[in-house]
């Protein structure tokens, strides 16, 4: 086929128009376009794609040889001043004629596009597992796959073109055409099969109108066949099922702990650098003041943070189950022990576990930690051969471990064991420049929590949580922006906002006689039985009788009162 040769006059959107389209046709070539103004987009795209440029289209209808010239310019006397130019043997082909030929060859482009995106779109729906029916608006079946014929059994032949009320008309196709609304999870069997089915089904919206729906639907039995493989598992994955989710909880950074005083920085970079190691780490400091977002930190910047993180409450699991909780036990250790349950360490083998309130551990599992730390190993309860682990221990306590010692409550040998690096942490009122960059963090958080925009605190407002003294620390702090942004109703967090909380605090710490309000006897009484029997797990069973109470009451009420001994 001749390679026919082409002039173009005009160099604006139709003529770079024209060169888009036509670079794409092989018996094409584009000789040369001429355009009065130099700056025309089209004249740097011929450029680059080696086409000569012309200033005057009639000298570039005397230096080249041309057998269609387009002029796109729509200017008519132009037209009609080139056709003594242009020789007989070429064709002039004016504006309007060549802006429709590119409206028909783009049209033809766009077709050829939406045909292959439709055989695309036939492969994937014919190669889905599910089965897949579509119907328009009247509930005529329009389409079902290849997937819907090998659930149902039906050919498609015998469904397109019949109406869905006629054969499912409790199916989730039917209910979404009533409707209006997705239907998911309905189980149904479509009429001339015996497949139990599980469908999704959603309505087809066009310009805001539902012109059909389309349902996705899976062989129920198939399910079946799953769940039952399932219930074969092993005992050892039975054991791990409940676990298996706190495998990489905890994952932190030290850009989570916000923090502006000097202090606090000091104790990060101590942190940061521990993180890189192996040591075992004691976190010490108030019960609020961030020791758990530490622990997440230094497991979430150490080599290990790509394995478990698991962390154990001491204090808020009895005794006579903490050891079965760290250690496991074995198939028929004990009434009830009908599986191997894995315990936390060896959950966490690899990686971190992070022993909250080790201070309420009692001796005996000191004893047992001591092992652990100096040989790497643990064993169930119930077992006869010790299961190797490797696991870094970091360890928490709002008490003073000391002092424990010197009343024989904890073991000086673990205590040093545990300390090798000491991250303290001080108490809020030691490190007031944190504050407010702390209430700036909960004002954002809380406002996308309530949906409010509450902008920040007046002068007189950041000034009262200056002069707090914050028993609490963060926690307290966090609570009462979740409360007082929860309040607000304007713009500004005002003094008005955060007095109640305070003035509640003062009367509660100056009332030492007379009538005490309920809950400050109660809290007095816990703190007294506590006193007198110790803090030990034992202690606190005996606190918890005399005071007849449960232990996990017990346990509930110091931490709403932050008790601590």
């Amino acid at each position: 086929m001749r390679q026919l040769s082409v002039g173009i006059i005009g160099a604006g959107k139709g003529g770079t128009a024209l060169i888009e389209t036509m670079e794409d046709f092989d018996n094409i070539k584009i000789e040369g376009i001429a355009d009065i103004n130099p700056s025309a987009l089209g004249l740097e795209l011929a450029g680059q794609k080696g086409i000569r440029c012309f200033k005057d289209p009639k000298v570039m209808i005397k230096e080249c040889d041309f057998d269609v010239v387009f002029e796109v310019t729509g200017d008519e006397e132009l037209v009609r001043n080139l056709q003594d130019e242009i020789p007989d043997l070429t064709a002039l082909v004016d504006a309007k004629t060549a802006s429709i030929m590119l409206t028909i060859i783009r049209d033809r482009e766009e077709l050829l596009k939406i045909k292959e995106i439709k055989e695309q779109l036939s492969i994937i729906l014919n190669s889905a597992q599910e089965g897949i029916q579509m119907v328009d608006k009247n509930g005529i079946i329009q389409y079902v796959n290849e997937g819907y014929t090998r659930i149902t059994g039906i050919p498609a032949s015998k469904r397109i073109g019949s109406n869905v009320f006629d054969v499912s008309p409790d199916g989730a196709l039917a209910e979404v055409l009533k409707t209006g609304k997705p239907c998911l999870g309905k189980p149904n069997r479509a009429v001339g099969s015996n497949a139990e089915v599980i469908s999704n089904a959603s309505p087809v919206i066009v310009n805001g109108k539902m012109t059909g729906a389309v349902v996705v639907f899976q062989d129920i039995s198939e399910v079946i066949r799953l769940t039952k493989e399932l219930r074969r598992s092993t005992s050892v994955i039975d054991g791990l099922k409940d676990e298996i989710k706190k495998m990489n909880e905890g994952q932190g950074s030290f850009e989570d702990i916000i923090c502006q005083s000097p202090v606090m920085q000091s104790i990060i970079n101590i942190a940061k650098k521990a993180a890189g190691e192996d040591s075992t780490i004691l976190i010490t400091g108030e019960s609020g003041t961030g020791k758990e977002l530490f622990a997440n930190a230094l497991h979430g910047e150490s080599p290990r943070n790509n394995k478990p993180f698991i962390k154990v409450n001491c204090a808020a699991i009895p005794e006579s189950l903490l050891e079965s909780e760290l250690f496991g036990y074995e198939a028929g250790a004990f009434t009830g022990a009908g599986k191997l349950k894995l315990g936390k360490f060896e959950l966490a083998s690899g990686g971190t576990i992070f022993l909250d309130e080790i201070g309420d551990m009692s001796p005996v599992l000191q004893a047992k930690i001591l092992r652990v730390i100096q040989e790497q190993e643990i064993e169930r309860v119930g077992g006869f051969r010790p299961v190797k682990i490797d696991v870094r221990i970091i360890s928490a306590t709002n008490q003073n471990l000391l002092e424990l010692i010197r009343k024989g409550r904890f073991r000086e040998d673990l205590y040093f064991r545990l300390n090798v690096i000491n991250v303290h942490i001080p108490p809020l009122r030691e490190r007031k420049e944190d504050i407010v960059a702390l209430a700036e963090v909960y004002i954002r958080e809380f406002n996308r929590k309530f949906y409010k925009n509450v902008k920040g605190l007046t002068n007189k407002a950041q000034e009262l949580l200056l002069a707090y003294e914050w028993p609490g620390n963060v926690r307290e702090l966090k609570n009462i922006f979740e409360r007082t942004i929860l309040m607000a109703e304007g713009e500004w967090i005002t003094e008005d906002l955060l007095l109640p909380y305070f003035d509640r605090f003062k009367k509660r710490s100056r009332n030492k006689g007379g009538i005490l309000p309920i809950e400050e006897m109660e809290r007095r009484m816990i703190k007294k039985a506590l006193e007198e029997y110790g803090i030990s797990v034992e202690g606190k069973q005996k606190a918890a009788k005399a005071l007849k109470i449960s232990l996990a009451t017990l346990y509930n009420k110091m931490k709403k009162y932050e008790i601590k001994l």
